[in-house]
């Protein structure tokens, strides 16, 4: 596999496809979306400036740890002039997200550990649902599953 010469400025999409392991279907669509931004040669094609390489990664970055892309596009629409982040903007954007990923990653665990016993959903399936979610009295509190959604209830084992 070919690697793109170190010391190129502009890159083809294809490129900054190759080097950022992007499809060129998905840089087009984070053009559309406003995410990254390229200029057109004479001859119609786009021309991309290196350091839209670090954009990318943020956005696949934070697109892996689910950030909405709305989301990161508003992160990436305050900085000045489009440029791509520096550490101290990453190290903002980071700070921003933080409380969110902290949430994320406390229902990724309780899905994780409590998701094989009673989530109080109201199905009834499971045989601990009738200990934990009797006659669906959960059902009570809202839709959903409530023993997920409440954090403050106890999913302990049935």
């Amino acid at each position: 596999m070919d690697t793109v010469a170190w010391n190129k400025s502009e890159l083809t999409v294809g490129e900054l496809s190759q080097r950022s392991g992007v499809a060129v279907s998905a840089l087009h669509f984070y053009e559309r979306q406003g995410l990254i931004r390229s200029r057109r040669t004479s001859g119609n094609q786009r021309r991309y400036r290196r350091a839209t390489l670090r954009r990318v990664a943020l956005i696949r970055i934070a697109q892996r740890v689910g950030i909405p892309l709305a989301e990161i596009n508003r992160a990436l629409a305050n900085l000045p002039d489009g440029r791509t982040p520096n550490q101290k903007d990453w190290e903002e954007l980071s700070h921003r997200w933080r409380a969110d990923l902290d949430d994320r990653i406390q229902r990724l665990q309780q899905l994780r550990d409590d998701f094989t016993d009673c989530i109080g959903c109201g199905c009834l399936s499971l045989r601990c649902c009738a200990l934990a979610n009797t006659h669906d009295e959960l059902g009570e509190h809202g839709p959903g599953p409530r023993r997920l959604i409440e954090n403050g209830m106890d999913t302990g084992s049935c």
